[in-house]
């Protein structure tokens, strides 16, 4: 079956299990049980499809699976574990194409490069999978290889699940899958060179050499589709997520701070915030990998993005409009007070010492702002200047993985040591 075809398969998926469950219910079955039973249908389909397409389809999968705490229970429940997995996980690609990856990209000779290397991978993941190996001089390293045509099926997937995204909005809990796939799609080319992504891996690595908290691991060879750096052992950030809740905050406290204080102690921000990207190692260090997707801000965040949520906080309604007009993202006729209450996801954490961020708070947010989707609101007229689209994205997903570990963080702190303007 043709990419596209798969793809095909989730509306008219939809419609079969619609005239199913209403044949049900005719039938005499009870309401509650035939709607539950086709919301797990549906994200069995949803996680099978996108989870063998790769490329992609599956780089949407991970994105939508960053905000399942913010859809109501009864839609998130049968998707967050399913989805969950997208996170960091694949059908992986057989031996042999690996292996042709390797001879294309260091020649064919390509096994002096390793005194060892196991072929059956580590992980898998949307572009590419990762296998452990070590080098000849004993050192333990993650060598990630780029599946054969990721960046073909990237651009494709993209395209189609835009043209679905109607049907496949019903199955998302009412997301906004045109506006999730189109920001993907704006970015997610950069991931396919990995000669590009080492040379924002070793920046990050070099600028947090020896930090207490975070660990990036250096590289050591990087090719367009083959990226070599050091192992490192740790659990996925999801892992924690049944630990004690003072593990918990720490832990979510080193995340949040890594993706903010990205651009001042390094100078890039680490633009995917899933936490598949993240490992908690024995020591209590944070170890982040994948830097494919980056902005390189060697002055650090905008000021202007601090000052004016400072203005937010503070309530100062007419400075808060005027600067946001004056970034691009609003017209100065905007409502302020409107504007001040849709901002309420990112005013909230930053204007007390000690936030909850929990799936209930995430969830009264996104029904909030999902009901303010008419054409006189304010979503439909907030503009993402390209400049912050990415901010916005760490923004916005950072904040939904924290709900989803159910977490207290000063937030706050964090804004005020590595958000140029927020403390002033």
């Amino acid at each position: 079956m043709t990419r596209s075809a798969k793809l095909l398969t989730l509306p008219l998926g939809a419609a079969a299990r619609a005239g199913v469950g209403m044949g049900r219910k005719l039938l005499g079955a009870p309401a509650e049980d035939v709607d539950a039973a086709m919301r797990d249908a549906a994200a069995e389909q949803l996680f099978q499809v996108l989870g063998e397409l790769k490329g992609g389809a599956m780089k949407f999968g991970q994105a939508l699976s960053l905000f399942e705490a913010m859809l109501p229970e009864d839609l998130a429940g049968p998707f967050r574990e399913r989805l969950r997995k997208l996170q960091d996980a694949a059908p992986p690609m057989p031996s042999a194409r690996a292996q042709g990856v390797l001879r294309a990209e260091l020649g064919p000779r390509w096994r002096d490069h390793f005194a060892e290397l196991n072929l059956r991978p580590a992980a898998a993941a949307s572009i590419g999978q990762v296998h452990r190996g070590r080098l000849a001089d004993g050192r333990e390293v993650a060598v990630k290889i780029q599946y054969p045509g990721a960046d073909t099926a990237l651009a494709s997937d993209l395209r189609q699940i835009q043209r679905l995204a109607g049907a496949v909005s019903p199955l998302t809990g009412g997301l906004d899958v045109v506006a999730l796939v189109r920001e993907v799609a704006a970015r997610v080319t950069e991931e396919v060179d990995y000669a590009l992504e080492g040379v924002s891996q070793q920046q990050v690595a070099t600028a947090l050499a020896g930090h207490p908290r975070f660990l990036v691991p250096n590289v050591h060879l990087a090719t367009r589709r083959v990226l070599v750096s050091d192992w490192v052992d740790g659990e996925k950030l999801t892992a924690i997520i049944d630990r004690p809740q003072a593990d918990r905050n720490r832990v979510a406290l080193d995340y949040v701070t890594f993706l903010f204080a990205g651009p001042s102690l390094a100078g890039i921000l680490h633009g995917d915030p899933h936490p598949g990207n993240f490992l908690v190692m024995p020591d209590g260090r944070l170890s982040v990998v994948d830097f494919g997707l980056v902005s390189r801000l060697p002055d650090g965040l905008p000021e202007a993005m601090g000052r004016l949520i400072r203005h937010a906080v503070d309530g100062a309604v007419e400075p808060m409009v005027a600067g946001l007009a004056e970034e691009g993202f609003v017209d100065d006729s905007m409502d302020g007070r409107a504007l001040l209450d849709y901002l309420a996801p990112f005013v909230e954490p930053a204007s007390v010492e000690d936030f909850a961020f929990n799936r209930e708070w995430a969830r009264s947010q996104f029904a909030r702002v999902h009901d303010d989707m008419g054409s006189s609101g304010v979503a439909t007229r907030l503009n993402i200047p390209p400049e912050y689209s990415l901010i916005y994205r760490v923004w916005m997903g950072g904040i939904a993985v924290l709900s989803q570990l159910d977490v207290h963080a000063n937030f706050a702190q964090v804004l005020r040591d590595y958000l140029p303007g927020f403390a002033d």
